[in-house]
């Protein structure tokens, strides 16, 4: 659809170069019809004479309201006057209009007072945008009116937006149904309303000196979308972009940081108990094949290695070199590296901008910028890359090789990460502590993830994005082929910023990051363990190929608790066809219960296990199997757990390869169950109805977003 850039350009430009932070109601709507954004009829009076005539060619009721850049919350201001019929009623309000904005703020600019068309029947929405410190230009959908605070059924996406991430957002609020016509609503015209949506998300996007822009009521109806009320906030410094890298220049240094053919310990320390000395003997015994080279001015050598008095002495390459040294050193040390041509810098003191030391912290940034070294740090505990056997870490070598990489921002996150994939011996590629995100942050590590092909899942915790766009760039390019799941701390903000629109009000931290982290195709996890979880279970559990979930338990009580963990996890059980009911009926006794849940009774055999199971993976109706397991002297923990397996193993030699989890409830023995279950791509949990379907739920989130469910 072709715009009007021009008009938008010349009413900025004159609104700027009077240093207005806001523009006009007819300012806003002229930015409207140059995007084909309907707006009500409206002109603006000088005069109250005026207004009448307006008010008579307009037809009808009409709205009054002040036009003033210096009165933005009209309705506050007693500025607004709805339903005004006849020449009387004109005058007066005209002159109420002025008297009130005259008390609200005697110094107010007035440019006249706005006569409009009453818009009625239909539905009131708001459509908004507005700048997200971490995202850019972020567009809102909702139920709009004076309620918009109070009722908050709104949603947020990244601009600019296609025309099918439009049309999702009127499927995303709470009262998507009413738009839809429910219980005899008036339907609202789908396709006009996301298409005044769009229009808007390209009006921000190609315009960045717009702030906040908030159309407030629009009246959606089957006749279409209109707006009625238009807000419009400048500021002159939105053009302002953040320092990126390309995506060649990305994969190239981050290539040889996470595969680097030399390290560098800066610090290296023969001393036990000294950050220096872990580095290297981590280095050395997790088997890193490359060269390690320390640096200590005052050492000939270093656990047996020939050492350096600078990295400049050091011949031939060096990839990666990693700082022990206390942080006053690091400039000076750094300088050392760029004139080295060191491709990466591994900060793992403390002592920067997270003490109040920001000023080192920028310091240290501008000699890496200068010198076209990459910074992973400060203030982390370093990172591993297991396909490499590279260390580089004052922790503990990890040697149990897989496809989970897992991220963090916070040291004390990063142990408990490490902690839980020693427990349950998770196959990691990498574990990368990210610190203060100086300079690398997730996009640069997803952007290698994404080409990794010892990597087939992403888990990251963070507590903020410093480039929130390029994040959703990367991520929507590797979500496409691997699940990325995120556990964002600070769910609990407490409340929106200070804003000068509804939209602005409305944007809390919080919900712009949870819909646009949808909106990038990542799974969310509501906490740590959740997160861990999902990271160990998405890689074992193979992409479902539809939406039916079926439930095969051996307790009634497991199996309506799987249930509805079900519907919390988002999961459609499936509506059991008759002939597949009456099969499952020849396997489990009179008193069990088909249907589903299948409760096949906890007195069964293990045959019977085995029959239902087997029947649930060979049904090609059937795309998700949940087991519930109940420990019983007939079928013990054990003897379910190989059973599973093995029918399991028997359908993928077929061609068969459905997701399986399990639930298992009985002694300790189970906890042994469950392991081998997991060890044979079954994701199994003991004692938890809840987490084995939290695990099935997060695939399902990702195989959505991904477009592979058909």
């Amino acid at each position: 659809m072709g715009h009007d850039e021009q008009t938008v350009r010349r009413v900025l430009d004159a609104a700027l170069g009077e240093g207005r932070s806001a523009l006009t109601a007819p300012e806003g709507r002229a930015l409207c019809g140059a995007y084909g954004i309907p707006t009500a009829a409206e002109a603006v009076a000088d005069s109250a004479e005026e207004a009448v005539a307006l008010a008579a060619e307009l037809g009808g009721p009409v709205a009054l309201k002040i036009v003033s850049p210096d009165i933005l919350h009209k309705t506050d201001a007693g500025c607004v006057l709805t339903g005004v019929r006849g020449a009387a009623q004109v005058r007066e309000g005209y002159a109420r209009i002025l008297a009130n904005a005259r008390e609200h703020d005697a110094d107010a600019e007035i440019d006249g007072v706005q006569v409009q068309q009453m818009l009625t029947g239909g539905h009131e929405v708001i459509v908004g945008a507005t700048t997200d410190p971490t995202f850019g230009k972020v567009v809102a959908f909702g139920l709009g009116g004076v309620l918009v605070e109070v009722l908050r059924d709104v949603t947020f996406r990244m601009a600019p937006l296609e025309k099918f991430e439009a049309r999702g957002m009127l499927d995303d609020i709470a009262a998507a149904d009413v738009l839809r016509g429910a219980r005899g609503a008036e339907v609202a015209d789908a396709d006009a309303l996301a298409g005044l949506v769009q229009a808007l998300s390209e009006l921000v996007t190609d315009f960045p000196e717009i702030s906040e822009f908030d159309l407030n009521p629009v009246f959606a109806s089957a006749g279409g979308a209109v707006a009625a009320d238009v807000r419009v906030l400048l500021d002159p410094d939105g053009t302002a972009q953040p320092h990126r890298h390309s995506r060649q220049d990305i994969l190239h240094a981050m290539n040889r940081l996470m595969r680097p053919r030399s390290v560098a310990v800066i610090g290296a320390s023969n001393e036990d108990g000294k950050i220096g000395n872990s580095v290297m003997r981590n280095l050395t015994a997790g088997g890193y094949g490359g060269e390690i080279l320390p640096v200590n001015p005052k050492a000939d050598e270093v656990l047996g290695r020939k050492a350096y008095r600078s990295v400049q002495d050091v011949p031939g390459e060096v990839d990666v070199a990693v700082f022990t040294v206390p942080a006053k050193f690091v400039p000076a040390a750094l300088e050392e590296c760029g004139a080295k041509g060191v491709a990466a810098a591994v900060l793992i003191p403390s002592g920067f901008a997270e003490t109040g030391n920001a000023e080192l912290q920028d310091e240290v940034v501008e000699i890496a910028r200068k010198h076209g070294i990459r910074l992973l740090g400060p203030n982390i505990y370093g990172y591993y890359y297991t396909p490499h056997d590279l260390c580089a870490t004052f922790c503990t070598p990890y040697d149990v090789r897989g496809g989970v990489a897992l991220t963090s921002q916070s040291g004390g996150i990063g142990m408990a990460i490490l902690g839980f994939s020693r427990t349950t011996r998770t196959g990691v590629s990498a574990i990368v502590g990210l610190g203060n995100k100086s300079d690398v942050d997730e996009d640069d590590l997803l952007t290698f993830f994404e080409q990794d092909d010892n990597t087939k899942c992403v888990a990251m915790h963070l507590e903020d994005l410093k480039d929130g766009r390029a994040f959703v760039e990367a991520a929507r390019r590797i979500t496409a082929k691997k699940p990325v799941v995120v556990l964002k701390a600070g769910r609990t903000a407490l409340g929106a910023r200070a804003a000068g629109s509804h939209t602005g009000a409305l944007a809390g931290d919080d919900k712009v990051y949870d819909d646009i982290l949808r909106q990038s195709g990542v799974v969310r996890a509501p906490g740590l363990n959740d997160m861990l979880e999902y990271a160990r279970g998405l890689p074992v559990l193979p992409t479902p190929k539809g939406e039916n979930v079926v439930i095969i338990t051996g307790a009634g009580g497991s199996g309506v608790l799987l249930s509805d963990a079900c519907v919390a996890n988002g999961l459609r059980l499936m509506d059991i066809p008759s002939d597949l009911d009456e099969q499952f009926r020849h396997y489990i006794p009179p008193f069990g219960a088909a249907g589903n849940p299948i409760d096949i009774t906890g007195g069964e055999p293990p045959s019977t296990y085995e029959d239902t199971i087997r029947l649930g993976l060979r049904d090609p109706r059937v795309h998700a199997l949940i087991l519930g397991y109940w420990h019983t002297i007939v079928t013990p923990p054990m003897v379910f757990a190989e059973l599973t397996a093995r029918v399991v193993a028997e359908a993928r030699e077929q061609g068969i390869d459905k997701p399986v989890v399990a639930s298992l409830a009985g002694d300790t023995e189970v906890e042994q169950a469950a392991e081998h279950l997991f060890d044979h791509g079954i994701a199994a949990f003991p004692y938890t109805t809840e987490k084995p379907v939290a695990v099935l739920g997060a695939k399902y989130r990702w195989a959505r977003s991904a477009g592979l469910l058909g």
